[in-house]
């Protein structure tokens, strides 16, 4: 009997043992640190975000200051560069909050201002939009150059970012209207082009047009720009898929494959109707073939990407050469023509290239995903002009909007930063 009582007491214990071992086991497994970062995707991302900061200082800075006359070539430089200093500080305070905020609804709040809960695991993802904030109003600066004050450029991009460019953004990529739609668009051809390039249509006319308009003063400094471009572009495409995969690498293909077939498009249309293709048309052609692959880089196939460029060749160049001479508008760089009117070019043909017969990627019905890309796209333009008008009207009521006419005529790097690139 003692014996038997000792076996129960032994086995009681071992089986109160294998019980706390389990609690033991179960509270261990709710507290165990969470899974380490995929460091080869934080590796992709830290290096897209770069690569997108790198597309506006210097790439875009020297892109837009080849092209305008020798006087003022300081003051587009010191335009890319402010934006990027200044939008920085506000994408802080503000712009991460209401762009990346809470989901859904029509912007984001402001729960998360200056970056309130935003931890290391969600910084690398803040840092990849802020680069997007940036360069979102730095390209609408190619529309008014040469003639607008720096002191209202700056409120007006910091107001532009924050009222247009972060509810768009909210609503294609944060849980908004559109992402719930199933509107396509990966890295920006409505959230980026279509917004700065209806901006840049309604800024040019309500600035008005130069005084003393002149030729590009340094294509080389252009094409360097160009250049810098193409390649941070496959940071904004590309890492907008989020990591290092195979979409991520089908995406650059693509985008890379747009921009040069954009390119030897505008070139030949040069070609055949003046009988000279130009530097500043190629150049100018591959970043429409960006800029129109932009929206539909993640379903688009090669084929797919071919007629992007092809499209986006044709008709950004009849919208900046023909359209605009007709109208009559001084859009000084070719910001309505290229990204605005590439970006709907993307956006309307992502209904088309993501099609499996065309070698593309989307899960979707043609004719359902056609007028969700549209009316994406119309809602955007009438709301980015509408707002656009409202500020560029306060701006100009508070503080003016253009520089005199003596301070246009000497430059806008002498007269507004007492500076000149050029001594002779």
């Amino acid at each position: 009997m003692k014996s038997t009582s000792n076996r129960l007491a032994t086995g009681s214990l071992a089986s109160a043992g294998l019980a706390l071992l389990s609690l033991h086991t179960a509270f261990a497994q709710d507290a165990a640190p969470p899974p380490a970062p995929d460091t080869g995707n934080n590796a992709w991302m830290l290096t897209s975000t770069a690569l997108v900061l790198f597309m506006t200082i210097p790439g875009l800075a020297l892109f837009y200051g080849g092209l305008v006359n020798r006087r003022n070539v300081l003051s587009v430089l010191m335009h890319c560069f402010s934006l990027a200093a200044v939008l920085s500080v506000v994408w802080m305070i503000l712009g991460y909050t209401l762009t990346m905020g809470e989901p859904g609804g029509l912007i984001g709040g402001l729960g998360m201002a200056f970056h309130r809960g935003v931890g290391p695991d969600k910084i690398l993802m803040s840092a990849f939009q802020m680069t997007f904030f940036i360069i979102t109003p730095a390209l609408i600066v190619g529309t008014f150059v040469e003639r607008i004050k720096f002191s209202s450029m700056l409120v007006f991009s910091v107001l532009w970012a924050l009222l247009v460019y972060a509810p768009v953004c909210h609503i294609t990529w944060f849980g908004g209207i559109f992402q719930q739609w199933g509107v396509i668009d990966l890295a920006g051809g409505i959230v980026v082009h279509i917004t700065a390039g209806v901006a840049a249509l309604v800024a040019c006319i309500m600035v008005g047009k130069r005084q003393h308009p002149e030729p590009p003063h340094n294509l080389p400094m252009t094409v360097t720009g160009t250049a810098m471009l193409w390649v941070g572009w496959f940071g904004f495409n590309a890492g907008s898929q989020g990591g290092a995969s195979d979409a991520a690498a089908m995406t650059l293909f693509v985008t890379h494959l747009s921009a040069a077939t954009a390119a030897c498009v505008w070139a030949a249309i040069e070609w055949f109707t003046v009988k000279k293709p130009s530097v500043l048309g190629a150049v100018t052609g591959s970043i429409a073939g960006l800029a129109a692959i932009t929206p539909a880089s993640g379903v688009a196939g090669p084929l797919g990407a071919m007629l992007i460029g092809t499209v986006s060749g044709i008709v950004c160049w009849w919208a900046s050469v023909k359209l605009k001479n007709r109208l009559r508008y001084d859009d000084s760089l070719d910001v309505v023509g290229v990204h605005g009117v590439g970006g709907v070019v993307g956006t309307i043909l992502a209904a088309v290239v993501g099609l499996k017969a065309l070698g593309g990627y989307g899960d979707f019905e043609f004719g359902k995903q056609m007028g969700l890309q549209l009316a994406a796209a119309g809602i955007t333009a009438v709301y980015t002009g509408v707002v656009t008008i409202g500020i560029l009207a306060v701006v100009k009521a508070v503080m003016g909007l253009r520089v005199s006419e003596i301070d246009e005529t000497v430059g806008l790097d002498q007269s507004a930063h007492g500076e000149t690139a050029y001594n002779d």
